[in-house]
C-alpha cells in the first residue's frame, strides 16, 4: 500500500501522528494536541505509519544541546515523503519552537506549522491557515493564552491520568532554559483541579499524578503557602480515587505540612521523586539550587520518619561546570546516606541559552564519563540492596498497559506497587485487565523490578479495569482515534515519564 493509499485508510478522513521529545509537560500536551485534532475531524494514523499520516505534528524539547540536530533529523527524514504527497503538513511546537521560531522555517522551508508552549490550542487553526494561503504560519504567543486544561484531550489509557495544576516555573537554575520558554508559574483554581478530577474518576480513572514544572510551588500565584498540602488532602476526599502521586517537587518548597498531608492522606501514595541535581554546596550554589546538602538530607529524613515505606528516587547531574573531584565526591556521599530507590543519572550537557552554557571550567568528557560510570555502579547496588529488602512482602499492585517487555514470552503480566515499584507476576487464571488490583508476593529483586513468582493471592476488579474493557471495546468498533468524549481517561507514564526532562526540576 503506498503512503498515499495508507492516508486514506481511516474513511477518507485525514489523519494524524504526534511524535513526543522530552518531559511530562510535553507528555501530557501532546495528550491536548491529539484531543484538538480529533476534536477538529482528523484520526490518528495506525501503529507504524512512520510519517505516512496526512498532518505529522513534533512535539519538541529544548534542553539537550542537540535537540534540533534531532529534530532537523526527523524534519528531512520527511521532505522527501511531502514532495511527492500534495495536501500532508507538518507542525512544530513545543520548548524548540518557542525558542527557535522563525529558524525552523528557514531551515526547513518544508514546515507548515510553527507554533509555541502558550498557544497550543491555535494548532488546527493554524493548519487550516497554511492550508488556505498556502504558506508557512508561524505563531509564538509570549504568555499563556488560557490554561491547557481547557483544551480537549486524547488521554492514552483509561485507568490514570495526568492533571496540571501549574505551568511555568519561578526558578532560575543556571542548567534549565524552561523558564525563558515556559514562562512564569500560573497556577490553576483548586476548584478547577478538584473538579477535573472527580470527572476523570467518574470515567473509571482511579489513579493521578499531579504535574507541574515544580509542583509544590503550587500556591504562589494564588497567595496560599500551604496551597499544595490542602490540595493533597482534598485529594483525599474524593471518591473512587485510590492513587495520588505527583511530580516533581522542588526541595525548596519541600515544606513540613506537604510531609504530613503525604503521610496523613491514605491515597497519597508512599513515593518521592525529588531531583537534587548535585551534592556539593559550590555546584548547587552555581546551579542557583536554593537548598544545600544539609537541607536536602534533612527532608529525606523527615519523609522517612513519616512514611517508613516510601520509596525516594531522584535527579542527578554529573560533570556540571566547575564540578571538582572533591564536589563529585559529595554526591556519591549524599547517594550513599539518601539510599534512592533509583535515580536518573544525566552527564551535564550544554542546553543553548542558559547561563551554564557559557560558564568556565567546562568538564572534559572523558572526566564526566568517568564519574558517571562510578555514580551508576554506586546507585545499582543501591538500588538492588533496597529491593531485595522487598522480597517477602505482600503488596498490590494496580495491573499496568505495556510495561513489561518480555511479558508475553514469560507468561506474566505487570503493575505498580503503591510506592511506584515495577513488578511482574504471574498470570492467573482469572481475567485480569490493565487498571484492576491484584494482591502478590514478592519473591525476587533486582536493581529495576521486582518478581512475584508465586500464584496471585487476590484479584479485584475495579472500575478502572471496567473503563479500559469499555475503551478497547469501543476502539475495536470505530475507526482509530476517535473521540469517547471529554473529559478524556488516560495513563501518566511511571514517573519520571521522560528522563531528564524539563518538567524534571
Amino acid at each position: 500500500m503506498s503512503s498515499i493509499d495508507r492516508s486514506q485508510s481511516v474513511g477518507g478522513t485525514r489523519t494524524y501522528e504526534v511524535r513526543t521529545y522530552g518531559c511530562q509537560m510535553n507528555v501530557h500536551d501532546s495528550e491536548r494536541l491529539s484531543g484538538l485534532l480529533e476534536d477538529a475531524g482528523y484520526v490518528r494514523a495506525p501503529e507504524g505509519s512512520d510519517g505516512d499520516a496526512d498532518v505529522v505534528v513534533f512535539n519538541t524539547c529544548a534542553v539537550r544541546e542537540n535537540a534540533d540536530n534531532k529534530l532537523y533529523g526527523n524534519l528531512g527524514h520527511l521532505a522527501p515523503k511531502k514532495a511527492s504527497r500534495p495536501g500532508m503538513q507538518i507542525a512544530v511546537g513545543g520548548c524548540l519552537a518557542q525558542k527557535d521560531r522563525d529558524t525552523i522555517v528557514k531551515r526547513a522551508p518544508w514546515v507548515d506549522v510553527v507554533f509555541g508552549t502558550h498557544n497550543i490550542g491555535k494548532l488546527p487553526v493554524l493548519l487550516e491557515r497554511a492550508r488556505v494561503q498556502e504558506e508557512a504560519q508561524v505563531e509564538i504567543a509570549e504568555s499563556l493564552e488560557a490554561f491547557p486544561s481547557t483544551l480537549p484531550t486524547r488521554r492514552e489509557s483509561a485507568y490514570a491520568a495526568w492533571v496540571s495544576i501549574s505551568v511555568g516555573c519561578n526558578n532560575t537554575c543556571t542548567f534549565c532554559i524552561v523558564p525563558a520558554l515556559r514562562g512564569k508559574e500560573k497556577d490553576r483554581r483548586p476548584g478547577d483541579i478538584l473538579a477535573e478530577i472527580e470527572a476523570l474518576v467518574g470515567e473509571g480513572v482511579s489513579e493521578i499524578t499531579l504535574l507541574g514544572q515544580n509542583v509544590n510551588a503550587y500556591g504562589s500565584d494564588i497567595g496560599d503557602r500551604e496551597a499544595f498540602s490542602k490540595l493533597l488532602r482534598a485529594c483525599g476526599t474524593i471518591d473512587g480515587l485510590e492513587r495520588v502521586r505527583f511530580t516533581s517537587p522542588h526541595p525548596r518548597d519541600f515544606t513540613d505540612d506537604v510531609i504530613a498531608a503525604m503521610a496523613e492522606t491514605p491515597n497519597v501514595m508512599p513515593q518521592l521523586h525529588m531531583p537534587l541535581q548535585s551534592g556539593s554546596d559550590p555546584v548547587l550554589k552555581a546551579m542557583r539550587r536554593s537548598y544545600r546538602q544539609e537541607r536536602y538530607l534533612g527532608i529525606i529524613e523527615k519523609v522517612r520518619a513519616a512514611i517508613p515505606h516510601a520509596a525516594i528516587s531522584t535527579d542527578i547531574i554529573v560533570g556540571f561546570p566547575g564540578e571538582t573531584e572533591e564536589d563529585f565526591q559529595q554526591t556519591l556521599h549524599v547517594v550513599r546516606e539518601a539510599r534512592f530507590a533509583q535515580a536518573f543519572t544525566f552527564q551535564y550537557s550544554k542546553r543553548p541559552g542558559t547561563p551554564a552554557a557559557e560558564m568556565d571550567g567546562q568538564i572534559p568528557k572523558k572526566v564526566v564519563q568517568e564519574r558517571y560510570e562510578r555514580l551508576v555502579a554506586l546507585q545499582e547496588e543501591i538500588s538492588w540492596e533496597e529491593n531485595k529488602k522487598q522480597v517477602g512482602r505482600t503488596v498490590e499492585l494496580m495491573v499496568a498497559e505495556g510495561e513489561g517487555r518480555k511479558d508475553g514470552a514469560t507468561h506474566r503480566l505487570s503493575g505498580r506497587a503503591p510506592d511506584s515499584r515495577l513488578v511482574h507476576f504471574t498470570k492467573p487464571e482469572q481475567e485480569v485487565r490493565p487498571g484492576d488490583v491484584v494482591t502478590v508476593e514478592i519473591t525476587y529483586a533486582a536493581p529495576h523490578h521486582l518478581l512475584a513468582e508465586g500464584a496471585v493471592l487476590d484479584v479485584r476488579r475495579t472500575r478502572a479495569g471496567d473503563a479500559w474493557e469499555k475503551r478497547n471495546t469501543e476502539k475495536a468498533a470505530r475507526p482509530a482515534g476517535v473521540l469517547l468524549g471529554l473529559p478524556k481517561v488516560g495513563v501518566p507514564e511511571p514517573l519520571p515519564a521522560v528522563a531528564g526532562g524539563c518538567a524534571v526540576d
